[in-house]
């Protein structure tokens, strides 16, 4: 189903990324725990987003606090495309990755689908929490990305090819970090 959700924004996508894990605490807890994760926490996600940096000559940036993956994404200008509480949440934005400093910007879920605006790539993700047994629960992230024409395209799959490295391997950081929290906050509550 959550899949088919994603379809909903991206039907035919460029690139699709997608990695589980399972965890020991309900669904609610484990996606409380993945929206609220400060991913820059991991020493080397913040290496990986650096390095990005470097390559690129991006812009200094200000220094950061501690923030929630969606809060940190809503404030760079994702929008919340769907979501059901403790089960699914979907974000997406427009935006050229291919830029030093990227800007992301939101489009309304209506619109999603259809928009086209030349020069562009279209990006939805997912976090979908989905209890498979008691207290069992199987924790996804799903990407996908599409240009909005060939242009578009070409330089985004050329970026790509040396991105996804530091894109996926972010992914996978992710993953065990947020399992490891959200049994750290189910043991908690059960004692």
């Amino acid at each position: 189903m959550e899949q088919a959700r994603l379809d909903r924004f991206v039907p035919d996508p460029d690139i699709r990324e997608r990695f589980e894990t399972t965890v020991r605490a309900p669904a609610a807890v484990v996606l409380d725990a993945a929206v609220g994760f400060d991913m820059q926490s991991l020493t080397s996600v913040r290496t990986i987003i650096r390095l990005r940096e470097r390559l690129l000559h991006s812009a200094p940036h200000e220094p950061r606090a501690p923030q929630g993956l969606l809060e940190e994404t809503r404030k760079l200008g994702w929008g919340l495309l769907a979501e059901e509480p403790g089960r699914l949440v979907i974000c997406g934005a427009r935006c050229q990755p291919w830029l030093a400093d990227v800007k992301f910007v939101a489009i309304p879920p209506e619109a999603f689908a259809g928009y086209a605006e030349p020069g562009m790539v279209k990006i939805a993700w997912s976090l979908e929490a989905i209890e498979t047994g008691p207290n069992v629960t199987r924790f996804a992230q799903e990407t996908r990305a599409v240009a909005t024409d060939a242009v578009a395209r070409a330089k985004f799959l050329r970026y790509w090819r040396w991105a996804r490295f530091g894109i996926v391997a972010i992914r996978l950081l992710m993953l065990p970090a947020v399992r490891r929290e959200a049994e750290r906050r189910w043991a908690a509550e059960r004692v």
